[in-house]
């Protein structure tokens, strides 16, 4: 029997190669944006070779602070692909424990949309060990900015190498992703997925007595994507070729 690891890499490229005419909708802030899976895996490629260039090596945190929207979904695999680990941020909490969950987790670099980013520039002084941002919006130029470093994703996205490859050292145990607790009962608690724990997740909400999500299925991941990775349906819903239709910045607009 074939002893295959259960990782995040296996359920990309089973997307990239079963489904890739199927579709992802995305709303930005410009309109509509629709691609494919086939598409979605380029750019994926993509971001994780840019972030190999920027320094980002196995084990590093790097955060996200974003809506629900393509971009993320690219930064959901393109992380962990390479061996760091995906800290999403909640939009929500305040700025003393954005601080403090930023600094403990270590977070080397910051995925932030555009829409948020003037949360950060006032936490500056206080973030200990970001050494880049990356902008995530539809646009090719980064904005102005009181950060060292900061980076265009659509940029990025350009420049990297879409026909990337994984790295073939990821083990199922490693960790994948990580959030923090609401801290209810004190500071905030950091939570860390590994890859096992999201493969076998992810199949067990395409069982037919839990989510039953298919190919078949169209999902609008409406949970944030910050917290509990969106209960795990844009993985899941990658894995099995589910359409994806995410409702990106200011959600509450659409209803």
């Amino acid at each position: 029997m074939m002893d295959t690891p259960l990782t995040l890499t296996q359920m990309l490229e089973r997307a990239e190669r079963y489904f890739p005419k199927k579709e992802i909708i995305s709303r930005t802030s410009s309109g509509i944006f629709r691609y494919t899976y086939k598409d979605m895996g380029n750019r994926t490629r993509a971001l994780a070779s840019a972030l190999k260039k920027l320094g980002v090596k196995k084990g590093d945190r790097v955060g996200t602070f974003a809506w629900n929207h393509h971009r993320h979904l690219e930064a959901y695999f393109a992380i962990p692909s390479i061996g760091a680990v995906l800290h999403t941020i909640n939009i929500r909490l305040p700025g003393e424990h954005l601080a403090y969950v930023i600094n403990h987790a270590e977070d080397k670099i910051l995925f932030v949309d555009a829409e948020l980013l003037p949360a950060f520039e006032k936490l500056k002084d206080y973030l200990q060990t970001v050494e880049a941002i990356i902008v995530m919006s539809d646009q090719k130029e980064p904005p102005e900015s009181t950060f060292d470093r900061v980076y265009s994703y659509e940029s990025l996205i350009e420049e990297g190498d879409e026909n990337f490859q994984f790295d073939e050292d990821i083990a199922e145990n490693d960790p994948a992703g990580m959030c923090y607790t609401s801290a209810t009962t004190g500071k905030p608690k950091g939570v860390v997925y590994t890859h096992r724990g999201i493969f076998l997740h992810s199949m067990a909400l395409g069982l037919a007595d839990t989510g039953g999500v298919s190919e078949s299925d169209v999902a609008m991941p409406v949970v944030p994507m910050f917290h509990v990775n969106a209960w795990g349906l844009p993985f899941a819903a990658t894995w099995f070729g589910t359409t994806q239709v995410f409702p990106c910045p200011f959600p509450s607009l659409m209803f």
